[in-house]
C-alpha cells in the first residue's frame, strides 16, 4: 500500500474496496483491470462517480456521453479516479404515462449505485426535467461530496424569421392549429424549426428551472445554469467540475453541508425571480425531505411571492435561455438580488454566495432580457400558494403565466372526472362551456393517474378558441409543464382519488378563485359536501404489480413532495458489507 493510499484511507469511501490486500482487495481491482486501468490508479487516489443521465430515448440528455468524457478529463488532472456508471433516464418527451411517474424510481437508483459502488465522490450529469431532481434526491440521501454538471438549454428556436420557444410554441401552434390558424404544412414544418440543437428545453420551462435551481442551491460552478449545451463554454464547465469534485472530496464538502436551509431558501427567492416552472416547488420539496432540512408548501409563498420577476423568458416573458446566456446568466440575477439572499450560504467551489457573486462577471449585458431589481417586469411574480375548500393542504399557481384579469374570478364548474373524459368531450359541440366557466379536471395526482401528469393547462375548446378566446380559469390536481402558461391552478391537495374536496365537485358547482386573497373556495355547503363524501366511491387502483404499484401505496401528496414515504430523511453512505 503507497504512502499516499494511507493517507487518505481514513476519510476515503473507496479504500474499503480497493485498499483491501485480501482476497476481495484482489477481486475489487482485477476486475477493474481488464478495462485497462493501470495498478497506479489504485493507490489511494479519489473515486469520482460520474452519474449519468444519458439516453437515446431523453432527447435533451442524447449529448451528455461526450459532456461525460470532458469530466474525466478534468478529473485525472486533478489526481482522481473517474468511473462513468448509468441509471434510469427520464425523458419528458417520450415516456408514458409520465416522466414523473419514474422520478422516485430514478432517485431510487441513483442513491443505490453511488451506495453500492466504491465513490468517493459524485458528479451528476442531469438534463430533461427529472433528470435533475432525481439524481439530486438520490446523491443527497447517500451524503458524499456531490456537483452537478447541467447538460445545457438548446439554441433558439427559428421559424419564419422569429425565435420560438420549446414546449411554449408546442401549445401556440397547437391551438393555432386547432382553431385553423396556422396550416398542417406549417405545423408539421415548425417541429424541425423548434428543436435543431442538442440540449434541453431552452424557454424557463422545468429542465432550465432545474439547472437554475441547482446553480442557486449552490450545487453548481457559478454560470452553469445558461450555457448552451453546444457551446463548447459547456465543455470548460464540465472540465473545471472533474477538477473541482476531486477537491471537495479532500476537503470533504459534503452534499448536506450545501444544503442548508439557507441555499433552499435562496433558490425559492431565485426561482421567483426568473419566472421559474411550477414543477420547482414539487422538486424542491422531495429534495428537503431527503436531506432532513423542514421545508413546507407555505414557505414558497412566504419567502417568494414578493419576489420581483426579473428575467424575461417564456412562458413569461419574451427571450429564451441562449439570450439569458449572453446576458450574463443566472450569476447576473444573484448580483441584483444579494440583498434578499443569504450570501453566506456556502457553495460547492468552496466559496460563499457572496464571494461567488463578487468573482463573477455579473455585468448585465442586454437589460431587455435582465432586468434590475430597481426596475423590474413585475413587482410580484413568485409562484403563490392558494388554501380554502377546494385545496386544504394547498393548490399553487404561477401569476407570471396567468391572465390578470382571471386572478379574481368566480365561475361555473365544466368537470372532467378523468383525462380520457377530457379528451372524449372538450371539442363536443353540445359542451356546455363559455369563457366565464372553471374547467376542472380530477384523477390526475400523484396516486390517481398515476404519476401525476403535466396536463393541468387543459387546452380550450375549439369553440371558445374560434371565438378568440385563448385563456380560461382551469383546476386539477395535476401539473402542467414549466414551458407552459395560463390561469391553472395546478397540485390541489389532497388529490382527488384519495377524497380530496376535488372529487366531489360537480357540473354547475360555482368555484371561486381570489389569488391576492389566497383562496380557492367550491361554493357549495359543508352538509351537501359531507353527503357526496359519504356517496363517493374511490376509484379503481391503475396497477397492481411491480414498481407502479409500490408508488400508489407508498407516494406522498403534492404538498409534501411526491416523493415515497420511506425514502424521507438522510440515511448515509454507509459501505455495503462484503458478499464473498
Amino acid at each position: 500500500m503507497s504512502d499516499k493510499q494511507n493517507e487518505n484511507e481514513q476519510h476515503l469511501r473507496s479504500t474499503e474496496w480497493f485498499g483491501k490486500t485480501d482476497k476481495m482487495g484482489f477481486i475489487y481491482r482485477s476486475w477493474m483491470k481488464n478495462q485497462g486501468h493501470p495498478m497506479h490508479m489504485f493507490d489511494g487516489r479519489p473515486v469520482i462517480g460520474i452519474c449519468n443521465t444519458w439516453s437515446e430515448l431523453t432527447p435533451c440528455n442524447a449529448h451528455l456521453r461526450d459532456i461525460a468524457e470532458v469530466v474525466k478529463r478534468g478529473v485525472y488532472e486533478a489526481g482522481g479516479f473517474p468511473v462513468e456508471f448509468p441509471i434510469t433516464s427520464l425523458g419528458e418527451t417520450l415516456m408514458k404515462p409520465t416522466a414523473m411517474l419514474f422520478r422516485n424510481l430514478a432517485a431510487m437508483d441513483a442513491e443505490e449505485s453511488i451506495r453500492a459502488n466504491p465513490m468517493d465522490g459524485v458528479v451528476l450529469l442531469t438534463g430533461c426535467d427529472k433528470t435533475t431532481p432525481s439524481t439530486v434526491m438520490g446523491a443527497a440521501s447517500v451524503d458524499l461530496p456531490t456537483i452537478v454538471v447541467p447538460g445545457g438549454p438548446m439554441l433558439n428556436g427559428k421559424f419564419r424569421g422569429q425565435n420560438i420557444g420549446s414546449g411554449t410554441h408546442v401549445w401556440k401552434f397547437s391551438d393555432d392549429l386547432r382553431a385553423g390558424n396556422m396550416t398542417p404544412k406549417d405545423y408539421l414544418f415548425a417541429e424541425s424549426c423548434m428543436s435543431r440543437s442538442n440540449g434541453h428545453c431552452m424557454t424557463m420551462g422545468t429542465a432550465s428551472t432545474m439547472a437554475c435551481m441547482v446553480e442557486s442551491l449552490g450545487l453548481t460552478l457559478p454560470g452553469a445554469a445558461a450555457i448552451p449545451a453546444v457551446d463548447a463554454r459547456k465543455k470548460v464547465l464540465a472540465h473545471m467540475s472533474g477538477i473541482r469534485i476531486v477537491e471537495m472530496v479532500k476537503e470533504d464538502l459534503r452534499i448536506s453541508k450545501v444544503l442548508t436551509r439557507k441555499a433552499f431558501e435562496n433558490a425559492i427567492k431565485v426561482n421567483a425571480a426568473v419566472g421559474g416552472s411550477t414543477n420547482f416547488i414539487i422538486h424542491l420539496l422531495a429534495i428537503a425531505g431527503r436531506v432532513g432540512v423542514e421545508l413546507e408548501l407555505d414557505d414558497f409563498d412566504k419567502l417568494g411571492s414578493k419576489i420581483p420577476l426579473l428575467v424575461n423568458l417564456m412562458p413569461s416573458g419574451k427571450y429564451l435561455m441562449e439570450d439569458f446566456f449572453y446576458a450574463g446568466g443566472l450569476p447576473v440575477v444573484l448580483a441584483e438580488m444579494k440583498e434578499h439572499l443569504h450570501q453566506d450560504a456556502i457553495t460547492v467551489n468552496g466559496k460563499t454566495v457572496k464571494e461567488n457573486v463578487e468573482d463573477s462577471d455579473c455585468n448585465c449585458y442586454d437589460s431587455n432580457v435582465i432586468y434590475s431589481i430597481s426596475n423590474p417586469i413585475l413587482k410580484e411574480a413568485g409562484i403563490a400558494v392558494i388554501k380554502g375548500n377546494l385545496s386544504e393542504d394547498g393548490a399553487v399557481i404561477k401569476p407570471s403565466a396567468a391572465t390578470p384579469a382571471l386572478m379574481k374570478h368566480r365561475g361555473r364548474a365544466v368537470v372532467f372526472e378523468t383525462i380520457e373524459d377530457y379528451h372524449a368531450r372538450v371539442d363536443d359541440p353540445d359542451l356546455d362551456i363559455d369563457e366565464t366557466c372553471v374547467m376542472v379536471l380530477k384523477n390526475v395526482g400523484p396516486k390517481g393517474y398515476p404519476g401525476m401528469p403535466e396536463v393541468g393547462n387543459m387546452s380550450l375548446p375549439k369553440k371558445l378558441l374560434s371565438k378568440g378566446i385563448t385563456d380560461m380559469v382551469r383546476i386539477s390536481d395535476g401539473r402542467m409543464s414549466g414551458t407552459a402558461y395560463g390561469t391553472v391552478i395546478l397540485h390541489v391537495s389532497p388529490e382527488s382519488a384519495i377524497g380530496g374536496t376535488l372529487a366531489f365537485v360537480q357540473n354547475g358547482d360555482m368555484i371561486e378563485l381570489d389569488v391576492a386573497g389566497r383562496r380557492l373556495h367550491l361554493d357549495v355547503s359543508a352538509e351537501e359536501l359531507e353527503k357526496r363524501r359519504k356517496a363517493w366511491v374511490a376509484p379503481e387502483p391503475l396497477a397492481d404489480r411491480g414498481y407502479v404499484q409500490l408508488y400508489i401505496n407508498h407516494v406522498q401528496q403534492a404538498s409534501k413532495g411526491a416523493d415515497l414515504d420511506f425514502l424521507v430523511g438522510k440515511s448515509g453512505s454507509s459501505v455495503t458489507r462484503d458478499s464473498h
